[in-house]
């Protein structure tokens, strides 16, 4: 299970991190700000999103759990030191699968996450690109194509040739999959992905 924690306190968000690691079998990522949010979604794809309320930012947590749930498949835990019953409310139209009231401590994030697991556990469609929102929306006809002929092996010269472009804009195509997707350039980063979620670009 992948759980992305939205959190712009570094020193709560090691702490929920470091108690779901140690009681929990899943993977986590730390998104600090929503530029990180925007970088880690498309690359990490979490089932779970614990997400602070309070960002400090234009959008809050709400809004942009709204936001992501038009291109993303997950559930979510609020976590806040808002105690509103407005702000209760507003969030609770969201379906959250809880909703945790800072200050966090260890027995109040164990217990969100007992009881969220099992459902989680049983949606197999979370941690996916929505189906209303495929790679089509996100990445060219040509980028496609790429991913595809990368998927065979093919170098950026190959493909070149493939396509009748010049080895110039096939890594212009790269690295612009590469920014969308949220993934580094480099590593095989791009062909790691494509291997993964390769059936998204059928």
């Amino acid at each position: 299970m992948r759980i992305l924690i939205i959190e712009d306190e570094i020193i709560i968000a090691r702490f929920i991190e470091q108690q779901l690691t140690a009681n929990f079998g899943c993977s986590t990522a730390i998104a600090l700000n929503q530029k990180e949010v925007e970088d880690t979604m498309p690359r990490f794809l979490p089932h779970l999103i614990l997400c602070d309320i309070n960002l400090k930012e234009e959008r809050d947590g709400i809004t942009l759990v709204e936001n992501l749930r038009q291109q993303f498949v997950f559930e979510v835990i609020f976590i806040t030191s808002y105690q509103s019953k407005a702000i209760i409310e507003r969030a609770l139209l969201y379906q959250p699968l809880n909703y945790i009231i800072k200050p966090v401590d260890e027995a109040a994030v164990f217990a969100a996450l007992k009881l969220a697991w099992p459902l989680i556990e049983a949606n197999k469609k979370l941690g996916r690109i929505c189906d209303t929102t495929p790679l089509h929306q996100m990445l060219s006809q040509t980028e496609r194509k790429i991913i595809r002929l990368i998927l065979q092996n093919k170098t950026s010269r190959e493909i070149a040739s493939l396509l009748f472009l010049s080895p110039y804009t096939i890594k212009n195509h790269r690295h612009s999959i590469c920014r969308k997707l949220g993934l580094k350039d480099g590593n095989n980063a791009l062909l790691k992905w494509a291997i993964q979620y390769k059936e998204w670009l059928r």
